[in-house]
């Protein structure tokens, strides 16, 4: 294997390894979104639970106040695309488990193609290695 090849199987794990950071990513923001959509779950069916219609409504920065909820039956829900509709407390957790599974979907996709890159990411190393023993035994310069 000459320098030449090393160089190019070198780039080809760069390569694989800038696209793998980005699938880890994208697991993250998946998660994330997993994530979001069971505590908005949990934050309707505790509205409904809720006998006078009070919840504790998260506002940022740890600040949390006491709220009324005056309709807890409806829900504006983001479908996507900066839309927004009204749908019942029952069919916006419906739409929300949905959402979850798709995410849980995705989420196995990425991880199985990351899986397969990590893969290829060994082999390349393996073919590098070898590349530089034989390189060493043979006494080149690779430097």
């Amino acid at each position: 294997m000459d320098q030449r090849e090393l160089m190019t199987l070198q780039n080809y794990l760069q390569e694989y390894g800038q696209q793998a950071e980005l699938f880890v990513q994208q697991l993250q923001m998946l998660e994330n979104g997993r994530m979001e959509a069971h505590a908005a779950i949990e934050a309707l069916e505790g509205m409904l639970a809720s006998e006078d219609g009070t919840v504790l409504l998260q506002i940022g920065g740890g600040a949390s106040v006491r709220a009324k909820i005056v309709e807890p039956e409806k829900v504006l829900l983001a479908i996507g695309s900066e839309v927004v509709v009204e749908r019942s407390n029952k069919d916006a957790v419906e739409f929300l488990k949905e959402r979850i599974m798709e995410m849980e979907a995705s989420a196995k996709k990425v991880a199985e193609t990351l899986d397969r890159l990590r893969a290829q990411m060994n082999e390349i190393n393996k073919r590098i290695e070898s590349g530089y023993q034989q390189a060493m035994a043979a006494g080149q310069d690779l430097g």
